[in-house]
């Protein structure tokens, strides 16, 4: 059976996910088609834009110039894709690419170079990210290792796993943003090269611009390492790799020094106010609040307009519980930029704060249109609980619960209070198997990520006259995440083909003792004891205003 099935598995790759790179004319095993990329890429390109900074808006001279740069490499690559070009309003270093052509470019980056024929360097790299399929081609990887696995596991025990098969490909998603290999960004920096000769660019940019990564490298900046070195990992061998390729292109092109200078005057003038605005980040994640709000004050003097930097005293006013004037400086930050997730975020959470519920579950629900956050649907499941609407406290907290990390374990504690004691089989997970009598073992385990008790199951069985009976059986002590425990029912004989003759039907969590405020400095929930006075009645320090 086992063979046959492997056999079956490896015949589909074959005749399924097999497709011709439309770069190298190479075949590869690719189960998406051309169709799901450019989807999934449209689906994404928005929400990894507002998780990445947002678009840069303040300087649309520069952002136009990019994209006809863009643009034109892109057109070299002989492949009919939707490509668009974004400049994204991060200090990071950094450009990617998702499937189907859409290809986001750092603020950061763009002032770390000299000329247009980096940029086009840079853009068409990440164009052949996008026309090679490297995304595709590494959740198709991925997919065909969970197949290896699922294919042990169907012939194992001729179970259905389509469903998980399905959830694979829905978790492999997001594989496309990982980091590329080696190969996959040598063939990226060998035909982007080809791209921008074809475009008129000269393709020594290329060179110099590798040579400048390696450089940075070196020099170990964090906001390089944690930027482009992570997905696009520069070498001596990339070097080395371009200067050939060079060589073989036409000598020449367009170097453009003097018209990236010009599409990048308005930027360069102003990166002093984003420079003092990284420093006050910093502070505030250090918690020097003296510094990061003279920074924030440096900035917003360097340049008013920019509403990062009024979010950023928002920031820290809510930091200070200083609510009222946090909800004052993200109101500046959403007069200036209404369509960024973030600022409606800590807007609704301060104003959750101060009581004010109706106006911040409009602003959290607001963010979420943006982008679904795991501090944004905690806290609209807070505010519904409050309120005594339990199902939709419940709907709220399940998608947190989902995200895992410290949000993901606060709401599985919410939905084990709330939702637990009515629905306990949707976490406590049960098994029957028989002991060495032949009679019935209930294992039961907790499938949450935190501790619950009062487990109860029942067991259903035909007395000794032949009548449907049931016993209950509890489950002695709590049990800590993942902790399975064993009943012994004395009741038999149990073979499987009796199928599950055990449910669970009691099952609850610790009890409510704190609530959970969204700390911008950790980028986490901050959770409070349950003395702190929460909402309309707490006692908030005054500081100076702004």
């Amino acid at each position: 059976m086992r063979k046959a099935t492997i056999f079956l598995l490896v015949s589909f790759v074959f005749l399924f996910g097999c497709s011709v790179n439309p770069v190298t004319g190479k075949r590869e095993v690719v189960f998406l088609s051309t169709a799901q990329e450019i989807e999934m890429g449209k689906q994404n390109y928005a929400p990894m834009q507002q998780s990445q900074g947002g678009a840069y808006d303040v300087d649309p001279v520069l952002t136009n110039y990019v994209q006809r740069v863009g643009q034109n490499v892109a057109a070299q690559s002989g492949v009919n894709l939707p490509y668009e070009f974004v400049v994204l309003n991060n200090g990071v270093p950094n450009a990617w690419a998702l499937p189907g052509g859409k290809i986001a470019i750092n603020r950061g980056l763009l002032t770390e170079m000299e000329s247009e024929a980096e940029l086009a360097a840079v853009l068409g790299h990440e164009a052949v990210h996008a026309a090679a399929r490297h995304s595709a081609k590494q959740q198709s990887r991925a997919m065909l290792m969970q197949v290896g696995v699922l294919g042990t596991a169907i012939a194992a025990s001729d179970s259905d796993y389509g469903g998980l098969i399905v959830g694979g490909a829905n978790i492999l998603a997001q594989a496309g943003l990982a980091r590329y290999g080696r190969s996959a960004e040598l063939e990226s920096d060998y035909y982007g090269m080809q791209y921008m000769s074809k475009a008129g660019y000269d393709p020594q940019g290329a060179v110099a611009l590798q040579e400048t990564f390696v450089r940075l490298s070196e020099g170990r900046r964090s906001d390089w390492l944690s930027g482009l070195f992570a997905s696009h990992p520069p070498s001596m061998e990339r070097v080395r790799a371009n200067q050939a390729t060079a060589a073989a292109l036409p000598a020449g092109g367009t170097r453009g020094e003097r018209d990236y200078q010009a599409a990048m005057r308005k930027t360069i003038e102003i990166k002093p106010a984003y420079d003092a605005y990284d420093e006050g980040r910093k502070a505030l994640a250090e918690k020097d609040m003296t510094t990061a709000l003279a920074k924030a004050n440096q900035a917003l003097s360097l340049f008013p307009d920019e509403a990062h930097f009024h979010a950023l005293r928002g920031d820290i006013r809510l930091v200070e519980d200083n609510f009222d004037w946090a909800v004052t400086n993200y109101s500046r930050a959403i007069d200036r930029r209404d369509n960024f997730f973030y600022y409606h975020l800590q807007r609704g959470l301060a104003r959750k704060e101060l009581g004010q519920t109706d106006a911040a579950v409009s602003d959290l629900e607001n963010s979420i249109a943006l982008l679904p956050t795991a501090p944004a649907h905690y806290a609209l499941g807070d505010i519904a609980k409050a309120r005594g609407n339990r199902a939709a406290a419940v709907e709220h907290y399940r998608v947190v619960a989902q995200s895992g990390g410290e949000y993901g374990k606060a709401a599985t504690g919410e939905l084990v209070r709330l939702d637990m004691p009515s629905n306990p089989s949707a976490y406590v997970n049960r098994g029957c198997s028989a002991d060495g009598n032949g009679n019935l073992i209930v294992s039961v385990r907790n499938e949450t990520s935190v501790q619950i008790r009062g487990v109860q199951v029942v067991v259903q069985y035909n007395d000794s006259a032949g009548r449907p009976a049931q016993k209950r059986f509890r489950v002695s002590g709590p049990l800590a995440p993942g902790q399975v425990a064993r009943v012994t029912t004395g009741r038999g004989p149990y073979t499987a083909s009796s199928g599950g003759p055990a449910e669970v039907v009691a099952a609850a969590g610790g009890e409510s003792g704190h609530g959970s405020r969204y700390d911008p400095e950790r980028g986490r929930s901050r959770h409070q004891p349950s003395g702190w006075i929460c909402g309309g009645g707490v006692v908030r320090r005054r500081g100076a205003g702004g």
